[in-house]
């Protein structure tokens, strides 16, 4: 075994025919090693989606997507967090360099990624991560999401490729829905948040749709009191087995391709977390995964 310096990690390894300690039967094209300058966590926001909820357009009325990018950017920069409302909502990060797989370069730390929630116990409001590699090398996360399998994928109560949209209300309080499996509710407008409307308003439609995989709802009631259960492992914002601290963390190695395959990622360079419960606790309102940033975990 040789100790092999792999951008700002020291990782034990094996070399091989590359001769810097990557495994080349993974694809490492387009691959951005990590400089001395190189920070952690995430250095662009290119997208936010959030659901509607009751934590949306709380501070000011974003006027657009990159507004709304901006904002994410800033909040996460002072150590604070969003909320991706209600199920569906997204935010799309970025970072300055590929966060490689432990797996493809026989690393000791088999955790690669972390992100930052606000879970505690009693209180998780899952989020499901996908990561996607710049395959086509243009910086822009415009190639093929993996979602990383969690602890519930395949169980009985989640739902791959669940949709569900929003409807802009009249009246600018409570957000009617309508999901894939032909279900309705509503995102409750409440006395203890009263800005406008809690339908984003940079997205000018009458109606928008979002998708992915849906978890059994993990809240549980005992009067007078809502709690909303930790999943065994891998969500963000969730008091699970992979907490440590404020952050959940994460392997490459269980990504997975649409139809539940593995997939095999020498490294990856954007992240999406997605609220991946459809759930709502009375007076709390509805379940919101709350993001606080990504990274690197290898640094």
């Amino acid at each position: 075994m040789t100790l092999v310096s792999f951008g700002l990690m020291a990782v034990s390894c094996v070399k091989d025919d590359d001769g810097n300690g990557k495994d080349m039967s993974f694809d490492w094209g387009n691959y951005r090693e990590a400089t001395s300058k190189s920070v952690s966590g995430v250095n662009k926001v290119f997208e936010y989606t959030p659901a509607p909820g009751q934590f949306i357009n709380i501070e000011s009325e974003l006027a657009t997507a990159q507004d709304a990018a901006d904002y994410v950017y800033s909040k996460i920069s002072d150590e604070q967090f969003v909320s991706l409302g209600a199920f569906g909502g997204y935010v799309v990060v970025g970072f300055d360099h590929s966060i490689p797989n432990a797996s493809a370069i026989n690393s000791v730390n088999e955790y690669d990624l972390y992100v930052g929630g606000n879970s505690y116990k009693g209180n998780s409001e899952p989020g499901i991560v996908y990561v996607m590699k710049d395959s086509n090398g243009n910086g822009l996360p415009d190639d093929t999401w993996y979602e990383l399998k969690g602890s519930e994928y395949g169980n009985e109560g989640t739902v791959q490729d669940y949709e569900i949209t929003y409807f802009k209300p009249e009246d600018n309080k409570s957000v009617k829905w309508e999901d894939s499996l032909g279900e309705s509710g509503v995102v409750d407008y409440n006395e203890y948040h009263t800005q406008r409307t809690y339908y984003p308003t940079w997205i000018t439609a009458d109606s928008y749709k979002l998708k992915g995989t849906r978890l059994k709802s993990n809240m549980v009631y005992e009067e007078p009191i809502y709690t909303y259960l930790e999943y065994a492992w891998g969500y963000s914002d969730n008091f699970g087995g992979d907490l440590d601290k404020v952050n959940n963390r994460f392997k490459i190695d269980n990504a997975i391709d649409s139809d539940g395959n593995s997939v095999k990622l020498a490294f990856v360079d954007f992240v999406k977390v997605q609220t991946g419960v459809n759930a709502k606790g009375g007076w709390i309102g509805e379940l919101s995964t709350e993001f606080f940033g990504a990274g690197d975990a290898h640094l």
